[in-house]
């Protein structure tokens, strides 16, 4: 298996509030998001999302597509929605929100494995280009999401994390 734990920076010139409510409704991301292809409901979960799912299909920068389940399992509006994935990569995404001088600061934190064959065989070799990969992928979200928004769009940064100690501790 090839385990991946990266974490991506936006800083957008929205309220917090729209950006919550852009995140926490995936069915539009292909709205904003080039790199999502489909988007489908599975479960609805209750009246915060807990438990909601949801299948997507995702394309990327390479040749290749990624179709995963999101399991939403906590909701702390509007500054944190965390899910666990299923599918052809598994584990733990998690998206923090923080409201700053006329911006929000979006955190997207992504500790996963992959379950696909040739991932796991190529995986050692390409890590650098499957970083890179979501790197791109996560770029096209922020400038996505401030364009969907109207928003300034400040800045995105993707960097792979040091440890998994630095996710979710």
């Amino acid at each position: 298996m090839s385990e991946f734990n990266l974490v991506s920076e936006w800083r957008l010139g929205a309220p917090i509030e729209r950006v919550w409510q852009a995140l926490v409704r995936p069915q539009d991301w292909r709205l904003w998001w080039r790199y999502v292809h489909e988007v489908a409901p599975v479960a609805a979960g209750n009246a915060r999302g807990i438990g909601a799912r949801t299948r997507y299909v995702w394309s990327s920068r390479l040749p290749y597509r990624l179709a995963f389940e999101m399991r939403t399992t906590r909701a702390e509006p509007p500054v944190l929605l965390q899910g666990e994935a299923s599918g052809d990569l598994e584990g733990v995404g998690r998206w923090l929100l923080a409201r700053g001088p006329g911006t929000t600061a979006v955190r997207y934190e992504w500790r996963v494995h992959t379950t696909k064959r040739w991932m796991n065989v190529v995986g050692p070799l390409l890590a650098p280009v499957f970083e890179w990969n979501h790197d791109q992928v996560m770029r096209a979200g922020g400038r996505g999401l401030a364009e969907y928004l109207g928003a300034r769009y400040v800045t995105c940064s993707s960097q792979r994390a040091a440890s998994q100690a630095t996710l979710f501790g």
